[in-house]
């Protein structure tokens, strides 16, 4: 038996290579459709794009944030060096000046000025040496992807219970309805006939017309299709429980449900079978509250 999911989770996992640290976070809370976006280093042009498709190959509904923070440890990063060249350079300036009586220029003085220090581009960095970092992080952020996806399917296992439960009463009354549709025709008729007794007692062929009359208003009343419905929206909505992700179907079958309901209470005739009606109408929008959390 397969199970429902949620679509409200966290998940997290971290990673570490070449000198890089990094952690990921994923987030989902409820949406009509997926919707996936992403927060990475920069650097790693081609990681929004993994991640974007490692969500869709798990998820398929629900706003789902997800956040990678990376840092480059001082033995990762890439070396400062010292242009020996143009220190020396500066040395020799700084010298003469200093035999004019000049103050001698100190260290981070000299390694301030331009040129001294070689400081590598992080953006013009080998692109090659950092594919096997950006392959990890696309791991790390399935492993993360992975972890919502557990803590969504707990919810769904909270879940089913209550929707069941739901399905379950818009059953029971749905019986009770077909009780009290079948006292309804007599209940028209009958009120009917009284009235057109009280109006025109003499009328001729008053037991004919007062036949037909009913016959149609009785035709009218009859709730019998909407109720198969009902019976058959209920078999629907158990058996989509067991075929996840159902979340948009369940959504659609809510307004089949609130439809039928709303032509029953139109025609109901008897004070019993609209209050039926009316707390079907009640159950169903509390289905459909709960149906909105089913990925």
């Amino acid at each position: 038996m397969s199970a429902i999911s949620g679509m409200t989770g966290f998940g997290r996992a971290d990673g570490a290579l070449d000198g890089w640290t990094w952690s990921v976070e994923a987030r989902s809370v409820n949406g009509r459709n997926l919707e996936v976006r992403f927060r990475g280093p920069n650097g790693f042009d081609n990681l929004e794009r993994l991640a974007k498709a490692a969500a869709q190959a798990r998820l398929s509904r629900g706003q789902v944030t997800l956040g990678v923070q990376a840092r480059r440890s001082d033995a990762g990063a890439a070396a400062v060096r010292v242009n020996e060249a143009v220190l020396a350079r500066y040395l020799e300036i700084a010298n003469a000046l200093a035999e004019q009586g000049t103050t001698p220029p100190s260290a981070d003085g000299l390694l301030a000025l331009r040129g001294v220090l070689d400081v590598p581009d992080d953006d013009v960095e080998d692109l090659e040496a950092r594919a096997p970092v950006e392959a990890a992080m696309a791991a790390t952020i399935e492993q993360a992807l992975d972890a919502l996806k557990m803590c969504r399917e707990r919810e769904g296992e909270q879940l089913t219970p209550v929707i069941t439960a739901f399905i379950d009463r818009i059953e029971t009354l749905t019986r009770a309805a077909e009780g009290e549709a079948s006292a309804q025709t007599l209940h028209v008729r009958d009120r009917f006939a009284r009235r057109m007794t009280e109006l025109a007692p003499d009328a001729p062929g008053l037991e004919d017309r007062i036949f037909l009359e009913a016959a149609a208003l009785a035709t009218r009343a009859d709730v019998r299709e909407e109720l198969d419905r009902l019976s058959a929206h209920v078999a629907s909505a158990r058996q989509l429980l067991l075929e996840p992700p159902a979340g948009r179907k369940l959504d659609f079958l809510m307004q089949e449900f609130m439809r039928e309901a709303n032509t029953l209470c139109s025609k109901s005739a008897t004070t019993p079978l609209t209050a039926v009606g009316l707390e079907l109408k009640a159950t169903i929008e509390q289905l459909r509250e709960q149906v909105q959390n089913v990925e």
